[in-house]
């Protein structure tokens, strides 16, 4: 990690988030998990370098957002959008950082979004207003590490339940019996056109939406105390889906595919994030002995072919992050049918922010690997 802690991957987004506008396509830099995962993989490197300087720049950013009162630029609440809680994490360390009640009260904020969206009948949390009755794997990494980390810092404990119950509801109604993989999306109502009629799941597995599955899972555990008669439910889970993952790891650079399951298929190609993801949370979960040691081969193959993919240096020396999908959802307006054609078919990004965040926080972990 520490040859590109000082590269482009890491410092060049210093001054592309405090801007209005990115200059990747001009897209407007908004209070979202984009940046949320960046400054997550920033707080990391303060903690494992002990410079303090991500954690200046974690507040330069967050101080763009956030204004004295409290109030958050760019959030509307009545969106019920989960993609606007992951940044709540960086407002409860800042909290505990400098005592400013302004981030207090932007915490609280997205706390009471939590308490107030919507669910579908089982209780699983709707990935956003608009999108009725759904749960979407991206959505548990959106809510649940915040809801958590929150519940330990207010001590709300009796929240442990509810979030445990959002990964139990996501896997058993999206997990293929199959090949053991969980699809992008569930739709409880089976009414959307991109949702099978009997199962009401999305037709193919995105390996980026499994990530932030399992991203969350291994950060939420951090917070679930040791003795929770249900935390070992989210473990149980963790080596379903890596067990079933390691399958589909492509043999030859052992990293993972855009549509998981499909190696080779035309048009689908290897795909950074989702990789950088995997590495992460099978590093820490063999860290934190979630899950056993024979999964360190496949691990080191993939932290070797994430390297050899997809780090690219130029001319003046910096490092890039390359081939990351730029996004990919379900419904929505153009309309998503979460088909094959539709996920192989979404622009390319580098140096794209949802794969840089997970990158930083995997060559992290798997220093603190080694040093076990």
């Amino acid at each position: 990690m520490n040859q590109y802690k000082d590269s482009m991957v890491v410092k060049k987004y210093a001054s592309h988030l405090e801007q209005d506008k990115l200059p990747e396509g001009n897209r407007p830099a908004n209070w979202n998990y984009e940046i949320g995962v960046v400054l997550m993989g920033f707080e990391r490197l303060a903690k494992h370098t002990g410079d303090n300087t991500y954690m200046n720049y974690t507040k330069h950013i967050v101080d763009h957002f956030i204004k004295d009162d409290g109030t958050i630029r760019n959030y509307i609440m009545d969106e019920y959008n989960s993609d606007m809680v992951p940044p709540g994490r960086q407002l409860l360390r800042l909290h505990e950082m400098y005592k400013e009640d302004k981030y207090k009260i932007a915490a609280q904020t997205l706390r009471n979004q939590i308490s107030w969206q919507p669910r579908n009948k089982i209780g699983g949390f709707w990935h956003k207003l608009k999108y009725p009755s759904q749960m979407w794997l991206d959505g548990l990494y959106m809510i649940e590490p915040f809801y958590a980390e929150f519940a330990v810092v207010n001590k709300q404990t009796q929240d442990f339940n509810d979030i445990i119950n959002q990964f139990v509801w996501m896997e058993k109604y999206s997990r293929d019996a199959k090949t053991g993989l969980l699809y992008h999306g569930w739709d409880e109502s089976k009414l959307q056109r991109w949702a099978n009629k009997k199962t009401g799941l999305s037709p193919e597995f995105w390996s980026r939406s499994i990530g932030w599955y399992m991203m969350a899972l291994v950060d939420v555990l951090d917070f679930i105390p040791a003795n929770h008669p249900r935390r070992n439910e989210l473990i149980k889970i963790l080596n379903r889906t890596t067990t079933a993952l390691i399958k589909f790891q492509d043999a030859k650079s052992g990293v993972w595919w855009q549509v998981t399951n499909k190696a080779n298929q035309e048009k689908n190609y290897l795909e950074s994030s989702g990789t950088a993801m995997f590495v992460f949370s099978i590093a820490k979960a063999i860290r934190m002995k979630y899950l056993p040691a024979t999964f360190n081969a496949a691990l080191q193959k993939a932290y070797n072919g994430m390297i050899k993919e997809f780090v690219k240096e130029d001319a003046s020396g910096q490092y890039h992050y390359m081939q990351a999908v730029a996004g990919a959802g379900l419904g929505g307006i153009p309309y998503r049918d979460g088909t094959y054609e539709y996920y192989v078919n979404e622009p390319r990004r580098d140096d794209d922010l949802k794969a840089i965040g997970p990158f930083i926080q995997a060559c992290i972990e798997m220093e603190l690997l080694k040093k076990k």
